[in-house]
């Protein structure tokens, strides 16, 4: 998992659950820890990673101490983990991010301030205007803050402008542009990631509409505006793309830019369609294969006179050849094409004989 490391059980809030094993269930299964019963506080306070996926919210409901899944659970899968997260971590917290509003009342004393802040050297300056001795009364006192003295709070405060703000930190964030291919079927694809401010190794995940997370196989670092992730995703669908820098920054693809969808795949057999009287109308040949929208003849020509249509599902070829008087045979392929654009060629023979030499092959 990319965004969990080892040892997570050891920040406060944080808990390690124990792992369930399927059942060829849906549910309802026990939660626990440590094989004591666990109730966790909210739905969205869980975790779920189960054959390598994170589990969105959305795919199972908790009753108390039990959890139930949207769809059955076979036994061969496997639950990576499951944690549950409480209110919050308790770590050191960042420069600048406590607020006067998160330090509690009597919690900074007169002789930390003393022996933190050593002003005796340094000029205050604040606006006679707008700090008058009746607001510091019994807030800052000559007793919390040593060699403050009322020649030291002269003047104003100097203007603060963005000019000013220099040598302040940034950040550099990574950018999706564009993707090749954007279609993929279910083995393993090869996907070049165009972009910006991509650095060596970046970590590439693709994140179902149903919220499902899978990591990319692999990735080749190419340059700073290309990358390359190599992805199995056994389920059909849109994903959306999203890449992480190893420094923390990271971008997600503002729409689903890769689909997820099988090529069509052919159910007439390659090789000969059969042996026809060529002075006769042939019976109606059905060229078929599954989620084919449109078929064309790719490479080669069927005989003068007939007529190929493409439909849905099905491409079919009827009439009269008029191009041959003796025995021959055409050779062609067809190329069948889904709505996402995926293809594949199927090589096909049609055979002609007159008089004596049609024999039984006649369609």
């Amino acid at each position: 998992m990319a965004y969990i490391g080892t040892g997570i059980e050891n920040f406060s809030q944080i808990e390690v659950l124990d792992n369930i094993t399927f059942t060829n269930s849906a549910g309802p299964y026990n939660i626990l820890k440590g094989a004591a019963a666990f109730v966790p506080s909210t739905i969205q306070s869980l975790l779920i990673q189960v054959d390598g996926i994170i589990q969105a919210p959305a795919s199972y409901t908790i009753s108390g101490s039990t959890i139930t899944f949207g769809v059955s659970m076979a036994s061969t899968s496997t639950m990576n983990s499951m944690i549950h997260f409480g209110t919050g971590l308790i770590s050191t917290p960042a420069d600048g991010t406590v607020t006067t509003a998160k330090v509690a009342d009597g919690a900074i004393t007169g002789v930390k301030v003393n022996s933190t802040f050593d002003v005796s050297d340094k000029t205050v300056t604040l606006p006679n205007t707008s700090v008058t001795n009746a607001q510091l009364a019994g807030s800052i006192t000559d007793a919390k803050i040593t060699g403050l003295t009322s020649s030291k709070l002269s003047g104003a405060l100097p203007a603060i402008s963005g000019a000013a703000l220099t040598n302040l930190p940034g950040e550099t964030k990574p950018t999706i542009t564009s993707i090749s291919p954007s279609v993929i079927d279910n083995t393993a694809t090869a996907v070049v990631i165009t972009g910006t401010n991509f650095t060596s190794v970046p970590y590439v995940d693709a994140i179902n509409s149903s919220g499902a997370i899978v990591v990319a196989d692999s990735i080749s670092y190419a340059s700073a505006t290309s990358i390359t992730a190599t992805f199995t995703l056994p389920v059909d669908g849109t994903y959306f793309l999203r890449v992480e820098n190893p420094d923390g920054n990271a971008v997600r693809s503002s729409t689903a830019l890769l689909t997820v969808s099988d090529a069509p795949a052919w159910v007439t057999a390659s090789g000969s369609l059969g042996t026809f009287d060529g002075t006769q109308a042939i019976a109606t040949q059905n060229l078929t294969a599954t989620d084919a929208t449109v078929f064309a003849i790719q490479t080669g020509a069927i005989a003068t006179g007939l007529t190929f249509t493409t439909g849905v599902g099905t491409a079919t070829i009827t009439g009269t050849q008029t191009q041959h008087t003796t025995a021959a045979t055409d050779s062609f392929t067809v190329r069948a094409t889904d709505a996402e654009g995926q293809t594949a060629d199927r090589a096909f023979t049609m055979s002609w004989s007159f008089g004596a030499t049609g024999g039984g092959g006649f369609c």
